[in-house]
């Protein structure tokens, strides 16, 4: 159904001067839809959950767009668990893996194309201890690298160069790798592992070359354990991801599950949650939530919404 309004919410810094250009973009063609557009724009360490959140609560009937990259994507996600408001996607991100799951087009025009049409599909959310995830979590080394990440951004800017070259310089010096108890649907394992990493997106995973798409078309989401390795033998695990050669069982034990819970001796860890990097409390408790938000996807878009 034809959205009546939609409220935008737009990262005020994004781009900068081509922030301006989408917004700008993104009014007229709503505008030759007819469809009236607000905008709410936030700053980084801006609360996404609360804006999101705030906005459904003020207008029920309002469509909340996200324009941003995952991040972006997943905080407003997040706010709107609870609320009956459809939610659209305007992708502008780098990675931007859970807008290309659901066939969405990068150029902004075609995004709001998609958001008139109006065509609704419920989809399942992942969430880490309460925190909504709609790609990947993780603890252990790819928080690390978040963290380095942000500073080569800083420096030489973003891309998707950047963001490989931050995994070389963070695995370089990584520290002692985590040991945990690892509970998938009751049944527990130990592992001492550097990089626990769990997926909720069947799209990324195939991008990585990892098998494991059954287990979220099932409800599901799937639990990648890095075996315990030097520095280099990890670098060479995380090359195996990054150009989606990963084989299951040799580069990474796999679990599948809808409730998974981590334990580890050191209680509060850095959490990465796609892309967005938070120190959490454990015990680490991931959950999926069925048919949890309504979203707006292509009308084509084929199979399961993930």
């Amino acid at each position: 159904m034809k959205p009546g309004r939609v409220v935008v919410i737009l990262n005020k810094g994004s781009g900068r001067k081509d922030g301006q250009d989408r917004k700008t973009k993104i009014t007229e063609r709503f505008g030759f839809h007819g469809i009236s557009v607000e905008f709410i724009e936030f700053e980084p360490g801006n609360d996404l959950e609360e804006i999101a959140s705030s906005a459904a609560a003020a207008s029920s009937d309002a469509t909340i767009i996200a324009s941003g990259g995952d991040g972006t994507i997943c905080g407003v996600a997040a706010g709107l668990l609870g609320f009956d408001n459809q939610m659209g996607i305007i992708p502008a991100g780098t990675f931007n893996y859970f807008a290309r799951s659901l066939n969405l087009p990068e150029l902004v025009e075609d995004a709001v194309d998609v958001i008139a049409a109006g065509e609704i599909r419920q989809t399942n959310i992942a969430v880490i201890n309460d925190k909504v995830f709609l790609n990947n979590t993780s603890i252990g080394a790819y928080p690390a690298i978040l963290q380095t990440r942000e500073g080569i951004y800083e420096r030489w800017g973003r891309s998707r160069i950047a963001a490989y070259w931050s995994v070389v310089k963070a695995l370089a010096t990584l520290r002692a790798p985590l040991k945990l108890t690892v509970r998938v649907d009751g049944t527990s394992t130990k592992h001492r592992t550097p990089l626990i990493f769990a997926i909720s997106n069947a799209f990324q995973l195939k991008e990585m070359g990892l098998s494991g798409e059954d287990c979220i078309a099932d409800g599901g989401m799937v639990l990648l354990v890095a075996p315990d390795t030097n520095r280099w033998g990890l670098l060479k695990h995380a090359a195996t991801l990054l150009l989606g050669v990963a084989k299951q069982k040799t580069d990474y034990e796999m679990h599948c599950g809808t409730e998974i819970d981590i334990e580890m001796s050191r209680r509060t860890r850095p959490v990465a949650r796609d892309g967005e990097l938070a120190k959490m409390k454990g015990p680490f408790k991931l959950r999926m939530r069925q048919k949890a938000l309504n979203l707006i996807v292509p009308s084509d878009l084929e199979g399961g919404v993930r």
